[in-house]
């Protein structure tokens, strides 16, 4: 493809590119260049709209994480009770573990890695929690609502690299335990 004079979508584009790779190779394995190329855009728009990688990574990282919410929100805003609070807790523990969503799990796995080393990255996922725990909390109490947050990452977790993984029956009743038969 040819120089693009007029490309406003460019910094998405870097930002979305950014986020492709890491699911690939890992934020490791990413680079300017490499995002450059995939991206379609001179090496010197990395610098351009982004003071460095890691500025690139926060954004990108915030990026998803933000969608991620958006989701918790979707779905716990469609419930009108309780009870439809449960069972969407279950479809977002399957849906966050669906194998064909191994991008947002594997980019989910990498933003935790980065999170528990760095504060900045850490800043991300405390603002991802305080926006999931919001939305638990329109259906169950704050204890519980931390609790449901919780397990909802444990349960996509091992849903997602167990061999033999749970099944909807075994997340609900988790759940259901965690809140309580109230």
């Amino acid at each position: 493809m040819g120089t693009r004079r007029s490309d406003p979508g460019r910094r998405d584009r870097i930002v979305d590119v950014t986020l492709d790779l890491v699911a690939e190779v890992g934020v490791a394995g990413v680079s300017h260049r490499r995002i450059a190329a995939r991206a379609d855009v001179p090496l010197g728009s990395m610098t351009y709209h982004f003071d460095g990688m890691d500025a690139l990574l926060h954004e990108a990282f915030s990026r998803f994480a933000d969608s991620v919410a958006r989701t918790f929100e979707a779905h716990l805003g469609a419930a009108h009770d309780r009870e439809a609070a449960v069972v969407a807790v279950v479809d977002l523990v399957h849906e966050l573990s669906d194998p064909d969503g191994d991008r947002g799990r594997v980019v989910t796995y990498e933003l935790y890695t980065l999170a528990a080393r760095d504060p900045r990255f850490r800043a991300i996922t405390t603002a991802w929690m305080r926006r999931s725990r919001a939305e638990l909390e329109r259906h169950f109490t704050p204890e519980e609502a931390r609790r449901v947050d919780a397990l909802v990452e444990g349960l996509a977790l091992h849903r997602a690299l167990d061999e033999h993984p749970a099944d909807r029956r075994t997340t609900e009743a988790a759940v259901r335990a965690v809140v309580g038969g109230r």
